[in-house]
């Protein structure tokens, strides 16, 4: 396996001051929202069916054609300040071709372009399908809510519709664990995403230190989305997700880069409790707290039929195709004219936030106006 030394990527490192994601950083460069970041669904195939899967219904057993890519590449090559693009499914990895025909080739022209790369997945397969990245990717980003090879069985094929036998699932998690030592080993940068839910509010340092023993080098923390195979889930109450940050920020390993996104947390929420809780993911070391990017600073578009989403989740309709239009003229017309997003843009510097996520808004902030709120710092 080829080793990438991070001294060879000419690009700045990725660090909790250096994040491109964040559409904080471009609307601070332009003093507005700007399209810097693109996210393709490249497939709607995947090997698993997590129970809190936010684009389950998009699932298939077989799909259509993809959308020629060089199309794809004409309309990344117009979005006039493209800073990242971000890859995701299914699982991208699912098909060998896939990987050869579409990954690389975007991930190629990100970095000659001298922009930022993220593929979303489950790293569950062959290593040889994720080895072919290494000189090119930025972040791999993968899912991990569990603390045992039981945890992974129950809530990774919780909704495949026939029993998995508990054999195959543990070899699926014992690859995945050695996917990740192995390439992060190489130099890939691996970001470990858990989700705060009903599962795993309490078992968050644990998931922690796992995350830490597999050599990643971030470990994200988000809601869950209530949209999909997650829509009939209970919802955590407040208290027990702010409880379950503490817990969390109490146990974590400081040299490890915490990034916190989409909160359901506030500098303007009239309770002390979760201003202090803001205020102390603000103070602490190598811990950031990202805002959504997406609808900010970020479309999805999707491989098969060119439908630009807001996000990657099926819950919001889309609002244009790249067939007739180019991105930055969509994300315009989203920006200035579309209902959805007037409901929660807006942004206050001082706090360094830009509002509710759409889904974390409709989760827990139901009929609340945040522009007319003001931070209380």
């Amino acid at each position: 396996m080829t080793v990438i030394h991070r001294s060879e990527w000419p690009l700045k490192e990725l660090s909790p001051s250096n994040d491109p994601w964040d559409p904080l950083q471009s609307l601070r460069q332009y003093g507005k929202h700007t399209l810097t970041s693109v996210e393709m669904t490249v497939t709607n195939l995947c090997n698993m069916r997590c129970e809190h899967c936010a684009v389950g219904d998009s699932l298939v057993m077989r799909e259509p054609d993809m959308i020629p890519l060089p199309l794809m590449l004409k309309r990344l090559d117009e979005v006039e300040n493209l800073k990242t693009i971000s890859i995701t499914g299914g699982e991208p990895t699912f098909r060998k071709k896939t990987v050869d025909e579409v990954i690389i080739p975007l991930l190629r022209y990100a970095r000659e372009r001298g922009v930022r790369s993220q593929i979303n997945s489950n790293l569950t397969l062959d290593i040889g399908r994720y080895e072919p990245m290494l000189p090119y990717l930025d972040v791999m980003h993968i899912s991990f809510n569990y603390t045992s090879p039981d945890d992974f069985h129950e809530v990774g094929f919780a909704n495949s519709g026939h029993p998995v036998p508990r054999e195959a699932a543990v070899r699926m998690y014992d690859t995945m664990m050695e996917n990740t030592r192995k390439l992060s080993d190489a130099g890939m940068f691996i970001s470990a995403e858990s989700m705060i839910n009903y599962r795993t509010h309490r078992k968050l340092p644990e998931i922690h230190r796992l995350i830490r023993e597999m050599g990643c080098k971030r470990h994200e923390v988000h809601p869950m989305y209530a949209a999909d195979f997650a829509a009939s889930l209970p919802v955590l109450a407040l208290d027990d997700f702010r409880t379950a940050i503490h817990d969390l920020l109490d146990h974590r390993d400081p040299e490890l880069w915490m990034l916190f996104g989409t909160l359901p947390f506030f500098s303007c929420n009239p309770g002390k409790a979760d201003r202090d809780l803001v205020a102390r993911l603000r103070n602490e070391p190598n811990v950031t707290v990202r805002n959504d990017p997406d609808g900010r600073n970020r479309v999805n578009v999707n491989m098969f039929t060119g439908d630009v989403f807001v996000t990657d989740f099926a819950a919001i309709p889309a609002f244009g195709n790249i067939h007739e239009h180019k991105l930055d003229d969509i994300f315009g017309e989203w920006s200035n004219n579309h209902p959805l997003n007037q409901q929660v843009n807006c942004h206050c510097d001082a706090a360094a936030c830009c509002g509710p996520n759409l889904l974390v808004a409709d989760m827990y902030y139901k009929g609340t106006d945040f522009k007319s709120r003001r931070a209380i710092l």
